[in-house]
């Protein structure tokens, strides 16, 4: 065994052994990146260790910290070991976290000091969009393998733009507050959406009844034909009333979700199977982005894949998104593929919960793969892909954890 691994299975041993500083060190490893990470996340997967994702998110000045501040200190109370994420906007100067929520919840800092109760990561942004690091979902799943058993993650609050988190995690509780007005309205059309739990927050200011008036208005009474439709929660987070009764609404929330099949847009999403994205071969991100840009999409991240020989640029679209890739390369799967045929649809991308395990199911099954192994691509995800001529002549690329 290798000098590395070893070094992954004593983190492991420390980790699933409930120590706090190993805990923060793979936490900084996995936002650091490069094959240590790769090694370590996959070491968290293969635990099989689950954890209940809480996202909170709603826009500036909603109290979410303080809300999560609270939370935090009811579930540590209840003997539970609680991971909070929480992300910032990054300074303009060092790239770090610029409000920094472990000052802001020092309230649960100050209960669990002296325990490992609680763990609170700050991440900055980076310019991310969707409210979302994208380390954030490589730092829960580390979380999960150190046996926290809540995961509270709060966004950076950037409005509509805030729907990220329904893809990490289990239950998303959108925070508002009296006096929003027409910012109700404006957020239809996006995290609104997504919301599984309203909370009204300092309710105790007066004018939460308008507000729940206008959520209710807007959910049009019904629940979208699932099994669960989106409450209202009124809290008051600087003294923590109505937090209890948000607990209890999101476990409520998780245990309906485990049973039946999540309805969004009138698609039923089933067993993390749905469509991720859709890769188009391009010459030139930079040509091609300008297209996509006049239609009203942004490119939220890009990235070049040194093993791969790829650049790539994803823009979000709904609950799916495109990604634009460019060789770097001649000689590349992407550069044939350009020389080949032209530009276009290269790929097919389809999400699973469990991509181990339906890597296993395709071969058992004898349908022909491309791949010889699970890999790691852009943005940390694991991928393998399926030959055209299982699929009815389309390169299938299956993703997931």
């Amino acid at each position: 065994m290798s000098t590395e691994r070893i070094g992954i299975a004593q983190m492991m041993e420390r980790l699933r052994g409930g120590e706090v500083r190993a805990l923060a060190r793979a936490v900084s490893i996995v936002e650091d990146g490069g094959a240590a990470a790769v090694e370590l996340l996959v070491a968290c997967r293969a635990s099989g260790a689950g954890a209940l994702r809480v996202g909170v998110t709603g826009p500036p000045g909603a109290g979410k910290s303080t809300l999560v501040d609270q939370m935090a200190r009811l579930l540590t109370a209840e003997g539970q070991k609680v991971g909070v994420v929480a992300i910032d906007p990054s300074s303009p100067y060092t790239g770090g976290a610029l409000l920094g929520d472990r000052i802001r919840m020092q309230g649960a800092l100050r209960t669990s000091e002296g325990d490992a109760g609680l763990f609170i990561r700050s991440m900055a942004s980076r310019g991310a969009m969707g409210g979302l690091t994208r380390a954030a979902a490589d730092v829960c799943t580390v979380m999960e393998a150190a046996g926290r058993q809540t995961i509270l993650i709060e966004t950076v609050g950037v409005g509509q733009d805030e729907v990220d988190v329904i893809g990490l995690a289990d239950v998303t509780v959108l925070v508002l507050v009296p006096g929003m007005g027409d910012e109700v309205q404006s957020l239809k059309a996006g995290v609104m959406e997504v919301a599984d739990i309203f909370v009204v927050n300092k309710a105790d200011r007066g004018g939460a009844e308008l507000v729940e008036q206008e959520i209710v208005a807007m959910q049009g009474l019904g629940g979208g034909g699932s099994g669960w439709t989106a409450p209202v929660v009124r809290t008051a987070a600087s003294t923590g009333d109505g937090v209890g009764e948000l607990i209890e609404t999101v476990r409520r929330c998780a245990e309906v979700k485990k049973l039946e099949p999540r309805v969004r847009d009138g698609r039923v999403q089933t067993g993390g199977l749905r469509l991720d994205h859709l890769g188009v071969a391009v010459k030139s991100i930079a040509a091609a982005r300008g297209f996509y840009e006049a239609l009203g999409m942004v490119v939220s991240h890009e990235e070049t894949v040194e093993h791969e020989q790829v650049k790539t640029a994803m823009l979000p679209l709904g609950e799916s998104r495109i990604e634009l890739l460019e060789a770097t390369q001649e000689d590349s799967t992407i550069g044939r593929f350009l020389a080949k045929r032209g530009e276009g649809l290269h790929h097919v991308a389809v999400h699973v919960d469990r991509v181990d395990a339906m890597f296993a199911r395709l071969i058992a099954q004898g349908v022909r793969l491309t791949s010889d192994a699970v890999r790691v691509g852009a943005g940390g995800h694991r991928y393998f892909f399926v030959h055209p001529a299982s699929t009815g002549g389309v390169l299938l690329e299956i993703v997931g954890e």
